[in-house]
C-alpha cells in the first residue's frame, strides 16, 4: 500500500510474489486490485488470453463449487512461467465508474483466490477512501508499505499508516505490524536518502527492508532471474520479513 503513485507498489507486489513462489512453494497469486487499469499486468507475462478480475468474478460461483478444479483457473489468471506464480489482472475500466468493484465483489474474488492459493499478494490502488480498498484491508493478514526514497512518497506512506492506526481495531493491528519496503528507484539518489527514509520507518513499522537500485526493475517485465544478486538477497529479506508476520 501507499496512497501516492510511483511508490513502487507494483514491483513490490510482483517480487514478493516471486519470492514466495520460488522459496515458499507453489500456490501464489499476485492480484491487481486497482480500479483504474492497474499496471501489474503490464509488468508481468501475459497468458494465452486477456482475462481480468471481471472475468473471474463472472464465474466465481462456478469456481467456488464443489466440482471446480485448480485447472479451471487457467482461463482467468496469467501464469508466470519462470517465476512460478499467477497474476490476476485488473479490468480496464477507463472512465466507466459503473464497473468499479464493490466491497462484496472484492470479498467474492478473495474467497475464490483463497480457495486455490496459499498466498495472495494484493497490489492496491492509490485511493484508501475507496470502499473496495477498505474491504480489502479487512481481509488482509499482513500490510506492506511500499515507498521510494522520494520524500513525498515516503510521507504519503507515513500518513496512511497514521490513518490506519487511528482507526483502531484490525486496521491499527495492520499498521503496527506492517513491513516497509524502501526502494532506491532513482539511480542518482544518494544511499544516504535510502538510509534516512528507512530509519524513519523503523519507528513506525515492525520491519524495514532496503532495496538497492537495479536497472532490471525500472521498466518492462519484472523477472526474478534478471535481478542482480544483491537485489535478489534484499527481496528475499523482504519476503522473510513478511513471512514472519503470517
Amino acid at each position: 500500500v501507499n496512497q501516492k503513485g510511483g511508490a513502487n507498489k507494483t514491483p513490490t507486489a510482483i517480487l514478493l510474489a516471486a519470492v514466495f513462489a520460488q522459496f515458499g512453494g507453489a500456490g501464489v497469486n499476485a492480484w491487481d486490485t486497482n480500479q483504474l487499469q492497474g499496471t501489474l499486468g503490464w509488468r508481468t507475462e501475459q497468458g494465452p488470453h486477456e482475462a481480468t478480475a471481471a472475468d473471474l468474478l463472472a464465474h466465481a460461483d462456478q469456481l467456488l463449487g464443489t466440482e471446480a478444479q485448480s485447472a479451471d483457473l487457467a482461463r482467468f489468471v496469467h501464469h508466470q512461467t519462470a517465476d512460478k506464480f499467477d497474476v490476476l489482472r485488473a479490468q480496464p475500466l477507463l472512465r466507466d465508474a459503473s464497473r468499479r468493484l464493490t466491497p462484496d465483489q472484492i470479498t467474492l474474488i478473495h474467497q475464490v483466490l483463497g480457495k486455490y492459493y496459499r498466498v495472495v499478494v494484493a497490489d492496491t490502488s492509490n485511493d484508501p477512501s475507496d470502499p473496495a480498498w477498505l474491504q480489502l484491508m479487512s481481509h488482509a493478514d499482513q500490510l506492506v508499505v511500499a515507498t521510494t526514497t522520494s520524500d513525498d512518497r515516503a510521507e504519503a506512506g507515513r500518513l496512511l499508516l497514521d490513518d490506519l492506526e487511528s482507526s483502531g481495531g484490525h486496521d491499527a493491528e495492520l499498521a503496527v505490524g506492517a513491513v516497509t519496503v524502501v526502494s532506491q528507484a532513482d539511480q542518482k539518489a544518494p544511499k544516504s536518502d535510502l538510509k534516512r527514509i528507512a530509519a524513519g520507518y523503523r519507528e513506525l513499522t515492525r520491519a524495514v527492508v532496503e532495496i538497492p537500485y537495479d536497472p532490471a526493475m525500472v521498466s518492462g517485465w519484472l523477472r526474478w532471474g534478471a535481478l542482480a544478486g544483491q537485489t535478489r538477497r534484499a527481496w528475499l529479506a523482504a519476503g522473510a520479513a513478511v513471512a514472519a508476520g503470517l
